[in-house]
């Protein structure tokens, strides 16, 4: 998938939501615990249910490595059925990599060659040589972390330097001076609506994934207000708040009833804007 594609999927559908398909067996219904695999039933049905909302869809790969050979079997049999079924759908594999060239490379291979991934977030901490090897890839997005949703994140993203410039900042600047930066989005947390107007400023054509909606207190309205861009430019996250809305058998219908609030939302948002 290239950027217009994934626009014009946006503009289709009137949504910008991407579902994070972060699956606890504790939390899923009990009925589907009777299957050989539980967590692709699971996220089948939630595909099923929701696809004509959203325009991408998200596994923590934790979720999925917590339950060893079987939990990888998961992953891949649900990335195998969002390929095959609804290929026209951005694919993210929220895996949070960085290593050194060689390993970033080996992490870049496996979750874009052989998993066949859209796209796969990744941490700067590293710098330029860590995060070039995933910019390699044609028509393949990396998603780098910039300003994150948790309360831990303002430990070290917000810290100043001597200018007066953020890490964050500094993190974004930089990367645009690196191969294929064009290929790159960035991780902004909802929960920091305030700062968006400042990253605008400093990546104005980018794509935003924005976790934080739902479950985490995130205000759709707030990141909107001064995150979209003419290409709309955000792809915001709900997991929690959709997949686990229910834990009876209607739990896909009820995941359907959440997300579809959501992009009646974006909706309104984006026919406000003009856009």
């Amino acid at each position: 998938m290239n950027k217009q594609q994934l626009i014009e999927q946006i503009r289709i559908k009137k949504s910008f939501l991407c579902i994070g398909l972060d699956v606890d067996l504790e939390k899923i219904p009990t009925h589907l615990l009777k299957h050989e695999d539980p967590v692709f039933e699971f996220n089948k049905a939630i595909i099923d249910a929701t696809h004509d909302l959203a325009v991408a869809y998200k596994p923590n790969t934790a979720f999925y490595e917590a339950y060893g050979l079987s939990g990888w079997n998961s992953l891949t049999r649900t990335i195998n059925y969002l390929n095959e079924k609804h290929p026209e759908l951005l694919s993210i594999a929220d895996a949070k990599r960085g290593d050194i060239g060689n390993t970033s490379t080996r992490y870049a291979k496996a979750f874009f060659e052989d998993m066949n991934f859209d796209a796969v977030t990744v941490a700067p901490y590293m710098g330029s040589d860590s995060v070039e090897p995933f910019l390699a890839f044609d028509n393949k997005f990396t998603i780098m972390l910039a300003l994150t949703s948790n309360q831990g994140g303002l430990d070290f993203q917000v810290l100043k330097d001597q200018m007066g410039t953020m890490l964050y900042e500094n993190v974004l600047q930089t990367s645009l001076n690196w191969q294929n930066s064009d290929q790159l989005m960035f991780v902004v947390g909802a929960t920091r609506p305030e700062y968006f107007q400042k990253i605008r400023n400093i990546v104005p054509d980018h794509f935003l994934l924005v976790p934080g909606i739902g479950a985490q207190g995130g205000d759709l309205k707030g990141v909107c207000n001064y995150g979209l861009n003419k290409d709309i430019g955000l792809l915001v996250n709900s997991s929690r708040g959709i997949i686990y809305a229910s834990a009876e058998n209607n739990f896909a219908s009820k995941a359907r009833d959440k997300a579809q609030e959501l992009q009646e939302e974006m909706a309104f948002i984006l026919e406000q804007a003009n856009i």
